[in-house]
Order: C-alpha cells, then structure tokens, then sequence
C-alpha cells in the first residue's frame, strides 16, 4: 500500500509528471536558498569596491 492512495490509480504518465514536479520544486527550493544566501554578500561586495573607488578618488 502506498502512501498516496491515489497513487496506485495514477497512469504512468501522470506519476512522471507528479515526479518531474517535485524534483523541479527541490531544485527550485536549493537554487533559491543559494541565491538567498549569495545575494547580500554581492551587495556587500558592491558597496565596498565603491566605496573603494570613492575613496581612492580622494586620495
């Protein structure tokens, strides 16, 4: 018995369909949570190489 119950009245083409999904949705949910953690520190990065050149300017 399966956990779905559906599952088991589920055509082969819908199952691969259902499973496409869910490993799209996974990788969707790591690429995001890299991006998530990637983006401040661009940000930050962006922020001191200008300030690095403001301040080269000056001197």
């Amino acid at each position: 018995m399966s956990l779905i119950e559906r599952w088991d009245a589920m055509s082969d083409e819908t199952k691969t369909i259902v499973k496409k999904f869910g490993a799209f949705s996974l990788l969707l949910f790591v690429a995001l949570s890299v991006l998530r953690a990637l983006v401040p520190l661009a940000i930050i990065a962006a922020g001191g190489y200008w300030a690095y050149k403001e301040l080269a300017k000056r001197a």
